[in-house]
């Protein structure tokens, strides 16, 4: 990407659970210009894999993202992020059990937190998942880019067991549910 593409994209921060889930789902999305799984808002410099996974570093697994704005907008990314994952279940998904699994969304442009809110505002207000959203909104602090292993995991395992039964689903209800984001591929 080309330093003057940059100036017209914004980012934003997501953690969801296990990255390869959410990087897989926003993969996807057009108007998303770029993925990339890794470590944010913990207390180390720089983890690596091994720690946040035993939970020394208090870092969440999540995606950064950086979004046209002109083609997809921050709320439109939060309704895909909000239906793609539990954002009731506390430092969980599924089987991943862990501060490292929390559900957050993570900013450098205040006016992105104070949309998260109002939409985790309005959600709670009308019930929409049947429980409290444990979902923290919280500015972006110590990111740093996962293992280069992590980076593009489902397409290059797309047949591996997690992926297949844990990510492959969420990718299958982005497809169905959210097809008028999809981008178009050759």
């Amino acid at each position: 990407m080309k330093v003057q593409d940059r100036k017209m994209t914004e980012t934003i921060v997501l953690g969801g659970g296990c990255f390869w889930c959410t990087e897989a789902v926003f993969d996807q999305v057009r108007g998303i210009t770029e993925v990339e799984s890794g470590y944010s808002n913990g207390h180390t410099v720089d983890p690596d894999y091994e720690q946040v996974c035993r939970g020394d570093t208090g870092h969440a697994e999540v995606v950064r993202l950086r979004f046209d704005p002109a083609i997809i907008s921050l709320r439109e990314i939060l309704e895909i992020f909000f239906a793609t994952h539990d954002p009731t279940t506390l430092n969980r998904q599924g089987n991943d059990v862990g501060t490292q699994y929390r559900s957050g969304i993570y900013y450098d442009n205040p006016a992105h937190g104070d949309i998260a809110n109002d939409m985790i505002r309005q959600m709670s207000q009308d019930n929409s998942f049947g429980a409290p959203i444990t979902t923290e909104v919280k500015p972006r602090s110590l990111y740093s880019a996962a293992e280069d292993y992590h980076q593009d995991y489902f397409a290059n395992h797309p047949n591996q067991g997690y992926c297949a039964f844990v990510v492959g689903p969420k990718v299958d209800k982005l497809r169905k549910t959210f097809a008028r984001y999809l981008k178009v591929r050759d």
